[in-house]
């Protein structure tokens, strides 16, 4: 019997508040620690070890070191590019560690031509030496454009490879998605090649674990180890648990109800206090004294306190409520950190006009369906909801970035033939 853990999403490098960047590669290391502890045979992370492919040094020192640790008990470590960590010329700091053999990079690909003439990705996998497992994946791009990928990925000839098998993957599945994040870009579970044993998702911070598709193994989702985002210390605050997979297979995965057992490692590093306030058209002061009233008598000290303002004011503006005052009450009763989020609070007289949206994806496609109508087209069709989806179609389309070994020639003309058929210009 064998085991290997599945982690992803860690960001290391997004926290700036110093408890917070503690905690973060606290919550690292201590992963690894017990992945170390309960003898895994390998370690899979799927994409995003770092917030961006060239951190601060400082961080990747500290995480270099546990990595040496764990190369040190012979355990090793596979990982693909995530969308924050990618770097299309292979200069991120995935690559210099993987120069130094700590690291492992799983996507290997090449462009083939199959009987009909159409080029496709093959993906060669990756055999672990003491397991056999067979390892192949795909990384992560931002702005959803790993789509191509899985547009011309070969999936006969991994589905026809037999042996254990795990599936690395660094985007979401639109059928898996939790309804907050419905409008995050993915694709369809049916662009992932079928029967593998184990799919060790990144990219969505929610755990989730599913095996109920047809010719799917389990598909999986560890979330991150701590967090990446505000909204990640929010879901944390409102009891999501952080952590990663341990997983035992033989020939297949014992578990027969995998999703069910207790595979899952939490990682308990802080308390929480999330404390939540709606404006229902109080006016500026009754709402000021209404949070100044809840906080005094909440005990928070060593928490992560998330406070969320929201809604309507019916009289006074945002700026009368003293946010920096209701921090420094919480920090004075001993809070670890203080996050407060009033994006959404509004006054009466920009209720109007506020573009709305937690999302960059939900703030720009509301920014553009509030501005669509002041831009001069010839179309009226444009000038409406129709004429922000055909620009968001178009933004993500000319955000592609060149295929594996496509030339420059052939990438600008894919580019230009793939806009004229958004904007439906191609026959002309």
């Amino acid at each position: 019997m064998y085991k290997f853990a599945h982690l992803a999403d860690c960001h290391l490098g997004a926290q700036k508040y110093p408890e917070l960047k503690e905690l973060e590669i606290k919550a690292f290391k201590r992963c690894l620690d017990i992945c170390i502890n309960e003898k895994v045979d390998f370690i899979i992370i799927a994409g995003d070890l770092f917030h961006s492919n060239l951190p601060d040094m400082g961080i990747v020192k500290e995480a270099v070191g546990k990595l040496k640790e764990v190369n040190e008990k012979e355990i090793p470590v596979y990982i693909n590019y995530g969308s924050h960590d990618f770097s299309p010329n292979e200069t991120s700091i995935i690559d210099v560690i993987t120069e130094s053999g700590l690291l492992k990079k799983l996507f290997d690909a090449k462009v083939i031509r199959d009987e009909y003439g159409e080029e496709k990705i093959k993906l060669n996998f990756t055999i672990d030496e003491k397991t056999n497992a067979k390892l192949a994946g795909i990384s992560g791009r931002k702005m959803g454009i790993d789509d191509t990928y899985y547009e011309m990925l070969d999936k006969k000839s991994l589905e026809n490879e037999d042996g254990f098998k795990i599936f690395v993957f660094h985007t979401a599945i639109k059928n898996l998605l939790p309804d907050f994040l419905l409008k995050m870009e993915g694709i369809d579970i049916k662009r992932l090649p079928r029967h593998f044993d184990y799919y060790a998702g990144g990219h969505i911070h929610k755990r989730i674990c599913e095996d109920k598709f047809d010719d799917y193994g389990i598909i999986s989702y560890s979330g991150p180890l701590f967090a990446g985002f505000p909204r990640d210390l929010e879901m944390s605050a409102k009891g999501e648990k952080r952590g990663f997979f341990i997983v035992d297979f033989d020939e297949r995965i014992n578990e027969t109800n995998f999703c069910k057992h207790k595979n899952f490692y939490e990682l308990d590093l802080a308390k929480y206090e999330f404390l939540p306030f709606e404006a229902n058209y109080k006016n500026s002061n009754q709402l000021y004294e209404e949070i100044l009233s809840e906080i005094k008598n909440k005990e928070v000290e060593g928490k992560i306190v998330i406070l969320k303002v929201k809604g309507e004011l019916s009289g006074g503006k945002t700026s009368e409520i003293n946010f920096h005052e209701i921090r420094r009450i919480l920090r004075e009763a001993g809070a670890l950190h203080v996050s407060i989020n009033h994006h959404g609070l509004i006054s009466k007289e920009f209720s109007e006009v506020r573009v709305k949206g937690e999302t960059i994806d939900e703030i720009e496609e509301n920014l553009l369906v509030e501005n669509i109508s002041n831009i001069e087209v010839s179309s009226k069709e444009l000038k409406n909801k129709q004429g922000a989806e055909l620009a968001i179609k178009l933004m993500k389309t000319i955000r592609q970035n060149p295929k594996p070994n496509e030339k420059k020639l052939d990438y600008n003309n894919r580019i230009l033939k793939e806009s004229l058929n958004v904007l439906d210009l191609e026959e002309s």
